[in-house]
């Protein structure tokens, strides 16, 4: 685990918040996880791009709060062809819940993500979902400048899999994706935001994607503002894109629920279709 002294405030804050955070009595079980890799295949066949669209109240990194209900905003995801949900269940920096995950799970029939900073298998016991993500940088025996701890990347992976659910093990750097693969994780995200600045370069997509293994299941973190963009993360080799505030935008504005949830059909439907008129996407990752 990375200390935090090279890490920006909100995100020290955030993972001090996350060591002393309560955890459910094996409420994390799933018996019938929905597959993300599956999802994706499905998806690409049918035409469109894969995304992960991502019920987020608010963030360090956002201004306000949107009130709107997650249940109802995961089903205008899926409408407007999301392949997958993500929903944050940090509650102190993000307005996220549990109950909001459960909520959502049982709204939509597509694989769901808890989204959260987990340092400890226990942790994990919280809620149950179909994939649980697991940040690189901060699993790992070496106590932060707080002297909080973490279990190590390979544990969590073990022990989210032990749940029945699929770890989606967030990197950042070549080294941390060799970790990930060592750890035995088949979902991967390259996160292009920097968790030491919070800057977002989608570059670094592009630096990390080519030496991750062709069986893995890749997608594109943070930072996807467009079409343009999600175009550049398939060309990149993407399987699939993991987007937030681009599909909520607006949402705080709209009128009334209805309106809100028109706005993001519409939101994620300019991602899913966005190589609808692109004739040639070339995957650049591995020996593909």
């Amino acid at each position: 685990m990375n200390t935090s002294r090279d890490l920006a405030p909100a995100v020290a804050s955030i993972l001090a918040a996350t060591a002393d955070r309560d955890h459910g009595e094996g409420a994390g079980r799933v018996a019938d996880a929905r597959s993300l890799p599956e999802a994706v295949a499905a998806t690409e066949a049918d035409g469109r791009v894969p995304v992960v669209a991502e019920v987020k109240p608010t963030s360090p990194t956002t201004d306000g709060t949107r009130e709107a209900d997650p249940a109802a905003l995961a089903e205008a995801m899926v409408a407007g062809g999301a392949t997958g949900i993500s929903v944050l269940t940090e509650p102190d920096h993000f307005g996220g819940s549990v109950d909001a995950l459960r909520a959502v799970r049982s709204a939509v029939d597509v694989p769901v993500l808890r989204k959260d900073f987990l340092l400890r298998e226990s942790q994990l016991d919280a809620v149950a979902a179909d994939l649980v993500l697991l940040i690189a940088r901060f699993l790992g025996p070496e106590p932060d400048a707080a002297g909080h701890g973490a279990d190590d990347l390979a544990t969590m992976v073990a022990a989210a899999r032990d749940r029945g659910m699929e770890p989606l093990v967030e990197v950042h750097t070549p080294a941390e994706l060799s970790a990930a693969v060592e750890a035995g994780a088949s979902v991967i995200g390259v996160n292009n935001r920097d968790l030491a600045a919070l800057e977002v370069d989608l570059g670094t997509f592009e630096r990390v994607a080519p030496d991750a293994p062709e069986d893995v299941t890749l997608l594109a973190e943070s930072g996807l503002s467009t079409a343009t963009d999600a175009e550049r993360m398939r060309a990149a080799g993407a399987d699939a894109l993991l987007i937030g505030s681009a599909v909520v935008d607006g949402v705080e504005a709209a009128t009334d629920e209805t309106a809100a949830r028109e706005l993001v059909t519409d939101n994620t439907r300019r991602f899913t279709t966005a190589e609808a008129e692109t004739t040639d996407v070339t995957d650049t990752r591995g020996d593909r």
